[in-house]
């Protein structure tokens, strides 16, 4: 009786079309897919995450550049920034005087993961994230990206938003979408009815 050896199958990032385009076409790192779940692109190699709702995410996209990668899931927003943006985040919010105030601005840096967007022009299942400013294939990603001047600028010196030259850079959109985050978190507060003992 003759023992059949099944063929090798293919490693799944040649099998997943989702996986294989960001590889492929960006050089983004994915995580190893589950079944089920959606793919899941590696987080602080070659940018963080941040998220925040899409009401403040809206209002933030004017200190995101037009080459800026950003998708949408649901009410959330992402903003791609630079790799090592969200180990900044805490001290910024706390230099912009936003520090212990209660925010849905949060950030996805190294070790961390996001949902990959379905790319562009593909069809996607409801509910999964959708580029709203997709990567350009082919380009590097890294100079788009929102990012602080100079890291020794935080905690000390001048203020690094006051170059206009900067006017696209990590502190004013963190600035920016903190305003924001707060002011979503006000309405919804003020459309609570109130509850009284």
């Amino acid at each position: 009786m003759a023992i059949t050896v099944p063929p090798p199958r293919a490693p799944a990032e040649q099998s997943d079309p989702v996986r294989q385009w960001y590889a492929n076409e960006l050089g983004w790192a994915t995580a190893e897919r589950r079944p089920g779940l959606p793919v899941q692109l590696l987080t602080g190699l070659r940018f963080d995450v941040l998220q925040l709702p899409a009401e403040a995410g809206f209002a933030a996209l004017r200190h995101v550049g037009p080459k800026a990668p950003v998708a949408l899931r649901g009410d959330s927003m992402r903003l791609f920034v630079a790799a090592g943006s969200a180990d900044e985040l805490p001290g910024l919010l706390d230099w912009l005087e936003w520090g212990g105030i209660p925010l849905d601005l949060t950030a996805v840096g190294a070790g961390g993961l996001t949902d990959a967007p379905t790319p562009p022009g593909w069809s996607g299942s409801q509910g999964a994230a959708v580029w709203l400013r997709p990567p350009e294939p082919g380009c590097e990603v890294e100079p788009t990206l929102p990012a602080l001047p100079s890291l020794s600028c935080v905690g000390g010196g001048t203020a690094p938003h006051s170059d206009p030259a900067v006017g696209s850079g990590l502190v004013r959109l963190v600035d920016t979408a903190a305003t924001q985050c707060h002011r979503v978190r006000l309405r919804r507060t003020r459309r609570q009815p109130l509850a009284f003992s």
